[in-house]
């Protein structure tokens, strides 16, 4: 050739490779490499970081091949999603078309570009024959308590008109659309993740080294395990509990300050005659922001006290916007002198701030600011001059004699809110019965399909519209009843979905364990950091669930994690990246690491 010619060369190729499946997976005796992508989302077209991405799976996947491994390399399609609905909304089409449209768009994109995909297993989210599935899932966790509803404050987004789970609100806003989240009180589901915290920590040693250091942080973070004590405020109607890590601080606390929206606020508002005050406070701050509110700081004094019990003596409680009920117990005891926010609270509302630790060389001007740190107790009565880590234990000792303190660890994980006032997910399979209840739809009866009759106006939920979904019979008296029309978010969808790939046509069981014991775990997993918090720790929650129930053997589901925007320069430790490839020699190393480098180069 004098001259290279894509179009009737890579033609050519791909022609042969499909005609003879050179990538479809093949039962063999040979040792398993599970390489697999972040599967997108079908919004119309490939673009350049799906490219990135891509590549440097494919790479991997074909060296891999190459060294004789038997090689699982699949694809499909994250494929439920407001922006099918918002085409809905805009242009008239339905979702479903819009969705299978950009999917066949994106696949022929795909294989254009010749990646070694085994397209035998591709899955799509919104095929029924996948949210079958995630139904069935979520009826193991309503059996086992996982799953469960109450009403709550939730995220709302004003725009998309739906909830928000936390990890889904950046610096305030919509992750989707950029629109400052408010608080609004609805019915919602939620799945336990909490149950799962102390495992979900834990599994984070299993990927030390193998992980990027910077995801396993964030996860860290997230988590947010805290070790201290619970402390017991006295009042006329009831005990105010509020969590501390600072339990040597206790007789510094000069006032009790509740979210607007603790249960016992609107109880001791109405108790000190500020109800009426109350009310229109409560509504200013729900129309507000999570992060407006902990920069505001406006605040009520509900006009009633609680007893400090270390001093025994009165401090009034006050209601305040930078106190988040979803955070410890929705309650917190004020000491300004060693807590910045509490020191501008104070500060703006005239409120008294007591010092009871000093730093050890007593130098700190109260005046300027909070003192923060360890030091020495002051005016904490029989505990002075004790070192305040000490201090902590012998205060909550003390007071779990009368009853008021007992230790505790909390987590600032909260809850999944998986439900969405959207037509374009998986319908959530239950249905409300007045003489039964909350029954779930029986196992048999699955999937529960979204219907087609809806109509997409904009505003509200568009299930709510086709009465022929909504009304059904109770499958346990067979009485007159409604459909719960909230359909899960779509992380649900992508929580598990790399197990289907080990056996997509599988029609009686989400997976065979047989076949997910050979291919998982995934060996090396590549995708975007932006998932940290999101994807990453929602997949880990439920391999876990998935472990409980006896389906998976692996406690983690990702052994490598590749964050494609990381892969910048020579760095790249190949070594690290494949040791479970147990590829040590250095021409492997060598040879792999001369190949990646070219893909990073273009």
């Amino acid at each position: 050739m004098n001259r290279y010619n894509p179009s009737e060369i890579e033609k050519k190729w791909q022609k042969i490779w499909e005609e003879k499946g050179v990538f479809t997976t093949k039962d063999s005796g040979k040792k398993k490499a599970y390489v697999l992508e972040m599967f997108p989302y079908p919004s119309g077209r490939i673009h350049m970081g799906h490219v990135r991405n891509y590549t440097i799976g494919d790479a991997i996947a074909r060296i891999l091949k190459m060294k004789g491994f038997n090689v699982l390399h699949p694809i499909g399609w994250d494929a439920f999603g407001l922006p099918a609905e918002n085409a809905a909304i805009k242009e008239g089409i339905h979702p479903a078309r819009w969705t299978m449209e950009n999917i066949n768009t994106m696949k022929k994109q795909l294989k254009m570009l010749g990646f070694s995909y085994d397209w035998k297993r591709e899955i799509a989210t919104c095929d029924p024959s996948y949210y079958k599935w995630n139904q069935w899932i979520f009826l193991k966790m309503l059996e086992r308590g996982i799953a469960y509803r109450k009403t709550a404050p939730v995220n709302w987004c004003p725009h998309d008109e739906t909830v928000l789970a936390n990890e889904q609100v950046i610096e305030g806003k919509c992750w989707r659309c950029g629109t400052e989240v408010i608080q609004k009180e609805i019915p919602s589901w939620f799945l336990k993740i909490t149950a799962y915290a102390e495992r979900l920590l834990e599994g984070l040693k299993l990927l030390e080294g193998k992980w990027p250091q910077r995801v396993i942080v964030q996860q860290r973070n997230w988590i947010g395990k805290s070790e201290g004590a619970v402390i017991k405020f006295p009042t006329e109607i009831a005990d105010i509990e509020v969590f501390t890590t600072r339990a040597d601080t206790v007789f510094g606390a000069t006032f009790l300050v509740l979210a607007p929206e603790h249960p016992l606020t609107p109880r001791l508002a109405k108790l000190g005659g500020k109800s009426e005050e109350f009310k229109s406070f409560i509504q200013r701050v729900s129309s507000t922001s999570k992060k407006e509110r902990t920069t505001k700081k406006e605040g009520m004094f509900l006009g009633v006290y609680a007893l400090n019990p270390a001093t025994g003596k009165k401090i009034p409680i006050w209601s305040a916007d930078y106190v988040l009920y979803e955070y410890g117990t929705g309650a917190i005891m004020a000491v300004p002198a060693h807590d910045q926010r509490d020191w501008e609270f104070a500060n703006k509302y005239g409120l008294k701030a007591i010092p009871v630790v000093l730093p050890s060389n007593g130098d700190w001007n109260f005046e300027k600011g909070a003192y923060e740190g360890e030091g020495v107790l002051i005016n904490s009565n029989n505990f002075n001059g004790i070192e305040s880590t000490q201090a902590r234990k012998k205060i909550v000792r003390w007071l779990a004699e009368k009853g008021l303190a007992e230790f505790k660890t909390t987590y600032r994980l909260r809850d999944w809110n998986i439900s969405r006032q959207r037509y374009w997910g998986t319908p959530i399979p239950v249905i409300y019965c007045d003489s039964c209840g909350i029954v779930p739809v029986p196992e048999n009866k699955l999937p529960v399909i979204l219907p087609t009759d809806v109509k997409f106006t904009g505003r509200g939920n568009p299930l709510e519209s086709s009465s022929e979904f909504v009304k059904t019979l109770c499958p346990r008296c067979g009485k007159t009843a409604l459909r719960e029309t909230d359909t899960m978010d779509t992380f649900f969808d992508s929580s598990w979905y790399f197990l289907r790939y080990c056996d997509p046509t599988n029609e009686v069981q989400p997976f065979s364990k047989e076949e997910v014991s050979y291919w998982m775990p995934v060996d090396i997993y590549i995708g975007g950091i932006e998932h940290a918090v999101l994807h990453l720790l929602y997949a880990r929650f439920f391999h876990k669930f998935l472990k409980d129930l006896g389906l998976v053997e692996d406690e983690e589901p990702f052994s490598s994690l590749l964050t494609q925007g990381m892969v910048l320069k020579r760095w790249v430790s190949i070594g690290k990246l494949l040791d479970f490839l147990n590829l040590t020699e250095e021409s492997d190393i060598k040879e792999l690491e001369e190949k990646l480098l070219k893909v990073q180069e273009g």
